[in-house]
């Protein structure tokens, strides 16, 4: 069994590691509990923007230095914002723990946001938003759920808009790093080759304290009727997610939902890859997803295909989703998605990387490590009464929202 130890800084910086003796590489992440999610639409966009400056140079490094002492010792650096969530992570061997742990560290302190930075790095990150419009994959997921989650700062893309990106600067830059990275909102989290002592050490020399601001709440989501959203584009797909929003990580429904999403669309051998691709050659893109949040999910199938097949593509979703409705599935059906699902779990947490993201979703959701044991036992307590109860509440056709995306000289109509 893996060491993992937790410790509470004065300062208010919570520290969580886990020790794993045969690996001799770490993976470590600072998190922040600060994403899309807690922005507005004046600021939206301004958790993700942040997140890039902080790699644009500090008093102490450059942005060049900041890659190099991470990339010089065959390290790796890196960053992601999600809609609740924004950590800067870097891998390397577990000899360089201390120069890793130093750059993070005056990263997420000291950035200069510099005007002709900031000028620079709008540029780069409008781009970047001009790939996800390009990319109807990415851009439809955004679509859903700004459709689902509407009237909730869910609905938020985590990129924001061109207007914002473009008018941010420096003062408004560091008021809200100062108001949101504070020490008390830090969680370090590591996994790998570490000794939590030396962490905490490093943390105590490190990280400065600085002044709490009040806790601001996040407004819990309420459910909302949504109506089918169509966008045209000048694309040759027709891409489509069938949908609705759902409990979050904080119901124990989630887990079922896991189950009946894994059966319906996760894998090649799941009932809608092979209903779909494998049986009828209509489409090589079609997967179920949930998406999860504190108190919400995004939860639904996602296919693309062409014009001429796109409605009996969905009549042939409907009908499983019909069957998933009217009939229990079978216990052999059931035990094989319930060893897909451990074995992906299992498989995950070879990665040092995938280990630690794991510890701090946990303690950030749940405030406590929940161990992987106590997850697969969740998922292998779910029964052939609990997956056709969920198929009921979640699979009812009337309930569902339909965002496509297609091309502007077509239009889809379903089999008679």
């Amino acid at each position: 069994m893996n060491d993992i130890n937790f410790t509470t800084l004065p300062n208010g910086t919570r520290i969580i590691s886990e020790f794993i003796p045969h690996f001799k590489s770490f993976s470590l992440g600072f998190w922040f509990n600060l994403g899309a999610r807690d922005e507005n639409l004046s600021n939206n966009g301004i958790s993700h923007f942040i997140e890039h400056m902080l790699f644009k140079g500090t008093k102490k490094r450059s942005a060049k230095r900041i890659s190099e002492e991470i990339e010089s010792c065959g390290g790796y650096l890196n960053a992601f914002t999600s809609k609740e969530q924004t950590c800067y992570y870097t891998r390397g061997l577990s000899e360089n723990i201390a120069r890793s742990f130093g750059v993070l560290a005056d990263m997420i302190q000291n950035p200069l946001f510099k005007k002709s930075h900031i000028k620079r790095e709008a540029g780069v990150v409008i781009d970047e938003l001009r790939d996800v419009y390009d990319n109807p994959e990415e851009l439809i997921f955004d679509k859903f759920e700004e459709v689902i989650f509407k009237g909730s700062k869910l609905s938020l893309p985590i990129i924001g808009t061109e207007g914002n990106i473009k008018k941010f600067n420096s003062d408004e830059l560091h008021k809200y790093h100062r108001n949101k990275y504070n020490t008390d909102k830090l969680l370090i989290v590591a996994s790998g080759s570490v000794e939590h002592n030396e962490l905490v050490k490093l943390a105590e020399q490190h990280i400065e304290q600085r002044s709490k601001n009040a806790v601001i709440r996040r407004d819990k989501f309420v459910s909302h009727s949504a109506k089918d959203l169509t966008l045209e584009k000048n694309i040759h797909q027709v891409h489509s997610i069938i949908g609705r929003s759902t409990v979050g990580f904080n119901s124990k429904k989630r887990n079922k939902i896991k189950v009946l999403s894994t059966l319906l669309g996760e894998g090649s051998s799941s009932r809608l890859f092979q209903a779909v691709r494998e049986k009828s050659g209509m489409t090589y893109q079609i997967n179920s997803f949930i998406n999860s949040y504190q108190d919400v999910s995004s939860f639904g199938v996602y296919f693309s295909t062409n014009i001429k097949l796109a409605g009996k593509v969905l009549d042939v979703v409907y009908k499983e989703f019909k069957k998933l409705r009217e009939l229990e599935v079978s216990e052999k059906e059931l035990n094989k998605v319930k060893a897909y699902i451990k074995g992906g779990t299992l498989l995950s947490l070879e990665s040092t990387t995938n280990r630690m993201i794991r510890l701090a979703n946990s303690v950030l959701y749940f405030n406590k490590v929940i161990p992987v044991e106590k997850y697969l036992n969740d998922i292998e307590s779910v029964t052939q009464k609990e997956i056709l109860d969920i198929s009921n509440e979640l699979l009812n056709e009337k309930k569902l929202v339909k965002v496509v995306l297609k091309s502007k000289d077509n239009s889809i109509s379903r089999a008679a």
